[in-house]
């Protein structure tokens, strides 16, 4: 089953950490609603969890957030503000991932590319199709930072873009115990990063708080490296680039030995082997340089559908599984990371499809 997405709304974010939050919550105030809806749902059907005791764990991580990261706290409190949410719900939203303990189900696949003076990041979001309706994109501007440019659901601070200092981000989703509230959630963490002047910047951002509650991929690039940021709450591992200035990443760690992680996801090792192979095919035959243009990758990779249903594009869903747990490919993104002039491409709905929108260009303003 394919599923069509309306372009998603532009939301442009300004001023003080709780007048964007204010303005966020006030713009995007259904879809936030809506959201809350979604997990709410998602958290009783994967994990037997009522939203009261969802918003219970919230607490222990609004605290941390409140003195780690108090500007994105203050935007939550905004945004909580502006929707008429109590701030437990907005934090509990951000900190999904975290609350879950890898009860929740995705499969993304991310690609770093070098490209003559820059880097190509990259990646499918594949999520529940419940979402789809609530994603936007946002540019957010503060003083004292780079601007942001992010795809996101409404409602959470920090996701997938990059930034006017040519630094970006893309995320895979990991499974493995343990969780440590009082360290950073993984989109607060990709917040940080967005904020960030250099790939070296954000590693630092996220050390200097302590690390990572949960375990996580970040792939972080910005015009003269990449790195793959394997995170645990119990040790990291940096991934860098190959002999052809690549990394690609899918929903299991490759390297990191830390934690100990399940087979959750049976398609993560056949896209990693299948993305691997695509990039290795390009490579031989010369891709580099101008050739390697975001139309290409979503062309030759992102609209794979080899191995379906385990394929780099989720192109239907399994409608054997409860709604919550259908993942299916949302969005694509091609960021291309220069050092003074970053820009990205996003395409809404699965890449290569009729049922795909037209090329969202970013920035748009």
């Amino acid at each position: 089953m394919q599923i069509k997405v309306e372009d998603p709304p532009k939301i442009v974010l300004k001023g003080t950490p709780r007048e964007i939050g204010l303005e966020h919550g006030r713009q995007l105030r259904q879809h936030i609603h809506r959201q809350l809806d979604v997990y709410e749902e998602m958290f009783q059907y994967t994990a037997n969890m009522s939203w009261d005791a969802v918003r219970g764990l919230a607490e222990e991580f609004r605290v941390a957030s409140e003195q780690n990261t108090p500007d994105i706290y203050a935007e939550m409190q905004g945004i909580a503000e502006a929707t008429g949410r109590d701030i437990l719900d907005i934090v509990a939203l951000n900190c999904r991932s975290e609350i879950s303990m890898g009860s929740f189900s995705d499969g993304c696949t991310s690609l770093s590319w070098k490209k003559d003076d820059a880097r190509v990041l990259a990646q499918n979001w594949d999520w529940t199709g419940m979402v789809k309706e609530n994603i936007a994109l946002m540019s957010i501007e503060q003083v004292g930072k780079p601007k942001i440019y992010m795809v996101t659901e409404a409602g959470i601070v920090g996701k997938i873009g990059f930034n006017s200092s040519g630094v970006g981000v893309c995320l895979n989703a990991i499974k493995a115990h343990p969780c440590i509230s009082s360290k950073v959630p993984i989109h607060m963490a990709l917040r940080l990063c967005l904020e960030s002047t250099s790939v070296e910047n954000a590693v630092q951002a996220i050390a200097s708080l302590g690390g990572i509650a949960t375990s996580a991929h970040i792939l972080v690039a910005d015009s003269t490296t990449s790195l793959g940021l394997e995170l645990s709450p119990l040790g990291d591992v940096h991934l860098r680039e190959n002999e052809s200035g690549i990394i690609t990443h899918a929903n299991y760690f490759l390297k990191n030995r830390h934690v100990v992680e399940p087979n959750w996801a049976p398609s993560s090792p056949i896209r990693q082997d299948r993305i691997d192979q695509l990039t290795s095919e390009m490579v031989r035959e010369g891709i580099q340089g101008d050739s390697l243009t975001p139309s290409l990758l979503r062309e030759t990779i992102f609209s794979d559908t080899s191995n379906a249903p385990n394929s780099i594009c989720a192109c239907y869903e399994d409608l054997n599984k409860h709604r919550t747990i259908r993942s299916i490919t949302l969005f694509n993104i091609v960021m291309i990371l220069q050092a003074y002039s970053p820009e990205a491409e996003v395409v809404i709905g699965q890449p290569g499809t009729t049922e795909a929108h037209s090329v969202i260009k970013m920035p748009w303003n």
